[in-house]
């Protein structure tokens, strides 16, 4: 559950934004979402299915003004972000199709303001090719 993944580069991530109604805990939609999240787990996590790995973000309140441009116009409520990868956004599509699938994802609907669920393909990714020891020691 806790577990490291890895991401290949021809994957596709899927980003979902949940935006929990006011009177709407992370504590309550916990349950409905792990229900969620073991059914593409358990029925897509396969060669056939595509899914590859996933994660779940709670928003932690803390906005970047270092990193984005006109940060303060940014709505801050909360919310949850849902991050899943995929070999194919045919793959995606299909497995949220499943009736059992958009049933768990109803439940999660009704405690929601607004979700929405962008696609998205990888351009980059690395590590970092020495640690900060190794460069002062240079």
């Amino acid at each position: 559950m806790f577990t490291p993944i890895q991401v290949p580069f021809d994957c596709v991530m899927l980003f979902n934004v949940v935006k929990l109604k006011p009177e709407v805990s992370m504590d309550d939609v916990e349950l409905t979402m792990g229900e969620m999240c073991n059914v593409v787990k358990n029925a897509y996590g396969n060669d056939e299915g595509g899914f590859i790995a996933g994660q779940v973000f709670k928003y932690a309140g803390f906005v970047s003004t270092e990193g984005s441009l006109n940060a303060e116009a940014h709505h801050t409520e909360d919310h949850v972000v849902i991050i899943t990868y995929w070999k194919s956004f045919e793959q995606h599509e299909h497995s949220h199709a499943d009736s059992l699938f958009k049933e768990k994802f109803s439940n999660l609907g009704e405690m929601c303001t607004e979700t929405y669920e962008l696609g998205y393909e990888l351009l980059w990714q690395g590590e970092p090719e020495t640690t900060k020891t190794e460069v002062e020691a240079a």
